[in-house]
């Protein structure tokens, strides 16, 4: 397994992974259209302290991950999705993404990172917590912090 930074990735092979997640899998209510970001990855998050990392194995793509630039040293850690069968210890691909996130955030003096994730993440707010995320109400995310529709649920990572 391997990370790399999106650079000319095929845009709809990270579309077509996020959303089978989050519709097929989870049943969200979203779709592609409502995430246009995922079609303009380097304007909507490679600047500043943002980036947006792939997971592959071999030369398939198993994972996402994004930081998302909002100032003043606050980031949004955001589409984190790791395909089913590369899910947990044997291949530790969603582990190997989110300390990628980290160290880059942390090499860049990035105060702290936010997230939103909707509620029947029920593994992912476990994977969250392990990893030193801090659940807040939404009172507390700063106001430049995006919010998606169908999030519920908030944490936050300080440095």
């Amino acid at each position: 397994m391997h990370i790399l930074p999106f650079s000319n990735h095929d845009t709809e092979a990270i579309v077509a992974l996020i959303t089978s997640i989050q519709i097929d899998e989870f049943g969200v209510e979203t779709s592609a259209e409502d995430q246009p970001d995922l079609r303009t990855i380097p304007e909507y998050y490679q600047h500043g302290a943002g980036n947006f990392w792939l997971a592959f194995e071999g030369d398939e793509l198993v994972g996402t991950i994004a930081l998302l630039d909002t100032g003043n040293g606050l980031c949004s850690l955001r589409k984190m999705f790791v395909k089913k069968a590369y899910r947990g210890k044997k291949y530790h691909v969603g582990a190997s993404l989110m300390q990628t996130l980290l160290d880059w955030a942390r090499e860049r003096v990035v105060q702290a990172v936010y997230l939103g994730t909707v509620d029947v993440y029920h593994a992912a707010h476990r994977f969250y917590e392990k990893n030193g995320f801090v659940e807040i109400p939404g009172t507390q995310l700063p106001q430049q912090i995006p919010v998606m529709d169908v999030d519920v649920k908030f944490y936050r990572y300080t440095f």
